[in-house]
């Protein structure tokens, strides 16, 4: 067996991020800069108010209350056609240019308009700057806006929205393919026969890879045949960017994925120090990355958080490539393994009023058993030979952070 660390590196020194290509900004979300984006434009473009109110020069509002004359209305999207004096105002809705002269807002709610007189009555004294909004507070030309490797989300899209940029070059997101193998697996509904299953893990996959930014493809259940599998294999190998097949990578005799695999790809085989998710297969057909999870469900949703999903993420161009893990206090014991392997319990809890986390351990810690990953809030971390007793410390992964 091979440690945990060890298993992750093999995988991760034999992905790259993909090449970056131009994406619609409106395409972009979830995607990862490949390039600095530097503004070409000065946000907000123009001094402007952001408040509805009126237009006046500062230092008419000393000793208010005033009375100014208007001078007319500036409304958003447009311009006033002159500007103003001293003695004068302006009708100002939220968001239009300031007119020439004036220096300062003044709120609506602490003003009187006299339309027939054409006058307001400014009750309050201002100082020069007062609501008005400079151009370029937010961004001027030469900002390096955001770094190649900043994940685009909504804040990202429309900053780079406001200063007219309608496509960005990232790096694209994984498109994965999905296989099932197995002669035992049946996914069309009948009534089973005798040694048959319903094949669970598919599904689970491409829900987690969804879950993870991802674009899924099913490729579908392939029976114990070398050329159904090898046909299959070639296929999404061709048209993904990575390929994750479940079952066939542990030793038995009728293990075909390990033979077809084996003859069109550059393969290792793993055992790694880890329960569960021991057996794991990596390697390539063609330039395409391949995993090979094992069968049993829990074990492969598993292998697919600690070996696949932080790969897809380098692919996808991010940086931070591993779950972030927390401390938590047992409730109870979660039992000591001196068998040379890092156990992945599944425990249920949560944090508590001051974010501490608390997780007792759930029944049922088969690898087969895949109720009780469903129902787990997180995977705790017990090292081989580490008592983990009530009231002790644990590292954990928080399961509703898996998807980011």
């Amino acid at each position: 067996m091979i440690s945990l660390d060890e298993a992750r590196q093999h995988v991760l020194d034999r992905v790259a991020p993909a090449v970056p290509v131009a994406a619609a900004l409106e395409q972009a979300a979830g995607l990862v800069l490949g390039v600095d984006v530097v503004a070409e434009e000065t946000v907000p473009p123009f001094d402007n108010t952001a408040m509805d109110g009126f237009a006046v020069v500062a230092s008419d509002t000393d000793g208010a209350p005033v009375v100014l004359e208007v001078m007319g209305t500036v409304a958003a999207g447009s311009a006033a056609d002159s500007g103003i004096a001293s003695g004068q105002a302006m009708r100002i809705m939220t968001g239009a240019p300031m007119p020439r002269g004036a220096d300062a807002v003044v709120m609506v709610e602490r003003t009187s308009y006299d339309e027939d007189e054409g006058t307001v009555e400014v009750e309050i004294s201002v100082p020069p700057g007062n609501h008005v909004r400079g151009a370029g507070e937010d961004v001027r030309p030469g900002d390096l806006l955001f770094a190649a490797g900043t994940l685009l989300s909504a804040g990202h899209l429309g900053v780079l929205a406001s200063v007219g940029v309608a496509r960005v070059d990232a790096h694209p997101r994984p498109t994965v393919g999905v296989l099932s193998t197995g002669d035992e697996l049946v996914d069309d509904g009948r009534p089973l026969l005798p040694g048959e299953i319903r094949d669970s893990n598919r599904l689970a996959l491409l829900t987690l890879l969804a879950e993870s930014g991802f674009d899924a493809v099913d490729l579908g259940l392939v029976r114990d045949d070398e050329a159904a599998i090898e046909e299959v294999f070639l296929d999404g190998a061709g048209r993904c960017d990575a390929v994750l097949s479940s079952g066939g990578v542990s030793m038995g005799a009728f293990d075909y994925v390990k033979v077809v695999l084996d003859r069109i790809g550059d393969m290792r085989w793993i055992q790694i120090a880890i329960k569960p998710a021991k057996p794991f297969a990596f390697g390539l057909i063609g330039d395409t990355p391949v995993f090979g999870l094992p069968g049993n469900p829990v074990s492969s949703m598993v292998s697919y958080e600690l070996f696949a999903r932080p790969a897809l993420r380098k692919i996808a161009g991010m940086s931070t490539l591993h779950h972030l893990t927390r401390l938590a206090i047992c409730a109870d014991s979660l039992g000591r393994h001196d068998d040379g392997k890092t156990h992945f319990l599944r425990v249920e809890g949560g944090p508590d009023e001051s974010g501490r986390w608390h997780i007792r351990k759930l029944g049922g810690q088969g690898s087969h058993q895949l109720t009780a990953m469903a129902r787990a809030t997180a995977l705790a971390i017990v090292p081989d030979g580490v008592e983990a007793a009530a009231g002790d410390e644990v590292e954990i992964i928080p399961l509703s952070t898996l998807a980011q």
